[in-house]
């Protein structure tokens, strides 16, 4: 796991021991992490606070060139609104951890020109796979399941 990667991944494990849902995100421009979150909709009350939305509103205003620069980490592959969120601000690369427990858009995403790299790491998906199997009616609320 690469260490943008891991930061994103010790997000998701803050969301998790906080009682939420243990998905993380980093946003990185020229090496350097300019926002970090983690899923916040249990902790907050929130419908909207994923992961995604959570880092880039901590990243706070950036300009069009900055984004353009950007590489988005999420431990777990963004859903249509994170997606959408990185389509609008034109964020060229997204490093995704795993895609096996939850696949979002990565077909329409990669379709406008950004580009997913998928790892696939074991430690995203166990992280989900145990929280999946313990919290299943937090799992389907957060996608938008019943």
């Amino acid at each position: 796991m690469d260490l943008f990667l891991k930061s994103a991944y010790d997000e998701a494990c803050l969301g998790r021991d906080e009682g939420g849902i243990p998905i993380g995100s980093v946003l990185v421009i020229d090496g350097e992490i300019v926002g970090r979150g983690h899923n916040r909709r249990v902790q907050n009350g929130s419908a909207v606070l994923h992961a995604e939305m959570d880092c880039l509103e901590n990243a706070g205003r950036l300009t069009a060139e900055q984004y353009r620069r950007s590489v988005l980490y999420s431990t777990l592959s963004p859903c249509d609104m994170c997606s959408g969120a990185a389509l609008l601000y034109q964020i060229p690369k997204i490093v995704i951890g795993e895609n096996q427990t939850f696949q979002g858009p990565e077909s329409y995403v990669q379709s406008r020109g950004t580009e997913l790299v998928i790892a696939n790491d074991p430690g995203c998906i166990e992280l989900m796979q145990k929280f999946i199997a313990s919290h299943p009616e937090l799992w389907n609320e957060d996608i938008g399941e019943e």
